[in-house]
């Protein structure tokens, strides 16, 4: 996080206390017993980290060395780290922040300890050459994912990193907030989220959401806090028999329940468009068995049985992640069962080694496996997934931002299992196809997939497997990759080596459209140089020569339109570099008389142009976004777009508020269902155009066994004026629920 103020690091007796207190706790925290010679390495780490850290201040005034022992003890407190970790994490800044090198480092620490600061240290002075496409946001990102498929700890240590900037981001602006918690959402906590790191992750999505929607956050919190006694009280109801019944059978166990985080809820809100009184699996319960590894599963299985004596399971929502765990190494049985007052109720069952694993994800993995941390060079169940994204690095030479992309694609996915032929088992995403499936097994197969059968029924490349499918590719040597392809898979891995199959294609077509522009120079008596080539990439307005040359290969230029550009006296033969645009100049350039929004550190009055993704209204808490050719776009903050544009191009984000204005009509959408019911339409409509008079652009309802669900898009002036109206609507005969929806 970035730092402040100058002055002495530590200049009081209370903040000298203060520090040998935290050096202490961290020491503490060391969840196995460190060695002399570990102690000596990490008291060495700290006194570097001191001298390198001296007269800087974070933004909330305290001493910066509190940040990196607090990172280090998250490390070794909160996700069981060793004294390597421990080290890595105080230095984390160091390269970074000071003029201390990596040789340094390894000097000092050795090469292990360097090869991890390396992978935690942000690029610096990268010249951009297209601002269009580049984020250095995606650029440290993937440098950071390099060393991860070689390392975990760099990402584990990364991840200790943000969560202690976003426990402490208070004392930010309000304008970094969004973007560091936005940037967090988008990358961190689903990555928390595949490693297995359950705890940090659901904190990060907590402390995400408080700072880029503070009000739904709040709002939750609260209502979870007024109907924590009610809450409590069930809990009671519900595990007072089973708790009888557990210790009858011998099982040493603990039982609790405990609500879920407050970004799930609100995740639950919006996907399935409910209020939060209708949410009704606020809670789980769970159940964590003291048992041996050999005896873990029939103990759980057991287990299961209880509970299922005393309520009724719901068939489908039964998760066996015992027999076929998790990717992230994620086991537990989870069972919904009708509890009492007909409430559907949540158990999850696992024992503590599963527990530990659940909240601590790779790091107690390695603890159970080798009991070191060290195991992690070792082989480990986990190894497949850093295949994977060592198969993605290999042929990362596209964009960052494409690759980030890419790579997000997986991070948060759903699994399921299938088999092949010979019924082996195989994990891959919800929603995969066969073509993903293919280039699961063998990249060469994927490239020459030309079909597939599942279940012994022959099935295009697009067809989407479900659990359980059995699946045999069908290749031929004759078959290569497709530009349609892209949009049949949904893995990163089968979308980086289909780009890099087309890329290495549109290369050897090329080759043979330089074979035709040479003939074309020596027809023209022109020398065949560098200098030539890009006078006419530059008088075709080409990004590059190899452009050229595949335009002349596939006939989309003609080697007869090449012309002797000696006699072309009205042609510029300049190169036409793309120009760069700084954001103040962008601004400049796009500045208007609008007295509707003020944008920017300034709050200045600019043109922009509202999204069409989100339709933002007067009312709305809206940021503004810096477009290359569109000039500056304003989207709401919980813009579906907007997690992403924050995290990859936070440096083309301005701030924009509204300011009072005229009545002006805004275009909003609002979603209506209920009960059908005759003349229900006749009043929806009545209300809208009769009552507070507002224009209709369009309204479309369906209707299905009784339940409707009506669109209707009409012009609104602020979102005082549009709670209104959804007020007065819920409250027609019929209907069952109002909701803003972003329309495209």
């Amino acid at each position: 996080m970035a730092k402040a103020v100058q002055s002495p690091i530590i200049n009081t007796e209370e903040e000298k206390k203060e520090l040998i207190k935290r050096y202490r706790a961290l020491l503490k925290s060391c969840r196995r017993k460190l060695d002399k010679d570990d102690k000596l390495m990490i008291r060495k780490a700290f006194d570097v980290a001191m001298e390198a850290h001296q007269n800087v201040r974070r933004k909330s005034g305290e001493p910066y060395i509190y940040h990196p022992i607090a990172v280090a003890q998250i490390c070794a407190e909160e996700i069981g780290l060793g004294a390597t970790s421990v080290i890595c994490a105080l230095l984390h800044d160091v390269v970074e922040d000071t003029d201390m090198t990596l040789a340094d480092m390894q000097g000092m620490f050795g090469e292990k300890v360097a090869k991890i600061i390396d992978g935690l240290t942000k690029i610096k002075g990268v010249e951009v050459i297209d601002p269009t496409n580049f984020s250095i946001q995606a650029e440290n990102f993937r440098k950071m994912l390099l060393t991860l498929s070689d390392d975990v700890r760099v990402i584990l240590i990364k991840l200790a990193d943000r969560l202690h900037n976003m426990r402490t981001l208070g004392s930010m602006s309000e304008h970094q907030q969004r973007k560091i918690a936005s940037e967090t959402l988008y990358l961190y906590a689903p990555l928390a989220h595949r490693l297995g790191l359950n705890a940090v992750k659901s904190e990060l999505e907590d402390l995400g959401l408080k700072y880029t929607e503070p009000e739904v956050y709040n709002t939750i919190q609260q209502k979870l806090k007024e109907s924590e006694p009610e809450r409590k009280k069930y809990i009671t109801k519900f595990i007072d028999p089973i708790l009888e019944s557990l210790i009858e059978h011998g099982f040493k166990f603990r039982i609790f329940g405990r609500p879920k985080s407050i970004f799930s809820i609100y995740h639950k809100m919006r996907t399935k468009n409910l209020p939060y009184e209708e949410v009704f699996d606020i809670f789980a319960i769970r159940i964590i068995l003291e048992t041996n590894e050999e005896a873990e599963k029939t103990d759980c299985w057991r287990v299961y049985s209880v509970v299922t004596d005393y309520y009724y399971p719901n068939p489908e929502r039964l998760r066996d992640w015992i027999s076929t765990p998790k990717a992230n190494g994620y086991e537990a049985l989870h069972t919904t069962v009708m509890g009492p007052e007909g409430k559907w109720v949540e158990v999850q069952i696992r024992s503590e080694r599963m527990d530990d694993i659940a909240e601590r994800g790779f790091a107690a993995h390695w603890r159970y496996k080798t009991g070191t941390e060290e195991s992690a060079d070792k082989e480990t169940q986990f190894d497949e997934w850093l295949k994977r994204i060592r198969h993605m690095l290999d042929s990362a030479d596209e964009n960052a931002l494409d690759f980030l992309d890419d790579f997000k694609l997986n991070l948060f996915a759903e699994e399921i299992f299938v088999f092949t032929p010979k019924g082996e088992m195989r994990t891959i995403p919800v929603k995969a196809t066969a073509l993903d499936f293919a280039f699961d097994i063998h990249s060469k197969v994927g490239e020459q997939c030309i079909g597939a059968k599942v279940n012994h029924r022959l099935v295009p490349l697009s067809h989407e497997l479900k659990g359980g499918d059995q699946v045999e590719i069908l290749t031929s040597a004759k078959q290569v990759p497709k530009q349609e392809w892209l949009n049949y898979v949904v893995t990163a891995k089968a979308k980086s080596k289909i780009k890099a199959a087309l890329k290495e294609e549109r290369r050897k077509v090329a080759e043979k459209g330089g074979e035709l522009l040479e003939k074309r120079f020596k027809k023209l008596k022109l020398s065949f140089s560098p200098e030539n080539i890009n006078k006419v990439v530059s008088i075709f307005k080409l990004p590059n020569s190899q452009e050229l040359n595949y335009r002349l290969a596939i006939g989309n230029i003609k080697p007869g339109e090449i012309k002797d550009f000696r006699k072309e006296k009205n042609k510029s033969t300049k190169i036409i570099a793309k120009e760069k645009i700084s954001l103040e100049q962008l601004v400049t350039n796009v500045r208007g008389k609008s007295d509707l929004l003020v944008i920017g550190d300034n709050m200045d009055k600019i043109d922009y142009k509202l999204s069409p993704c989100c339709h933002p209204i007067p009312g709305d808490d809206v940021f503004g976004f810096i477009t290359i050719n569109d000039g500056i776009k304003i989207h709401r903050v919980n813009c579906p777009n907007a997690t992403q544009m924050l995290a990859n191009h936070a440096y083309r984000v301005v701030k924009a508020k509204w300011t009072n204005q005229e009545l002006i009509s805004f275009l909003a959408g609002i979603r209506v269902i209920g009960t059908d019911s005759l003349g229900l339409v006749n009043n929806l409509t009545k209300v809208i155009s009769s009552e507070l008079n507002v224009n209709m652009r369009s309204l479309s309802f369906d209707t299905n066994d009784g339940v409707f669900e009506g669109k209707i898009m009409l012009f609104v002036h602020d979102t005082k004026h549009l709670t209104e109206l959804m007020g007065k609507l819920k409250k027609v005969p019929g209907v069952q629920g109002v909701s803003r929806f972003d329309t495209n």
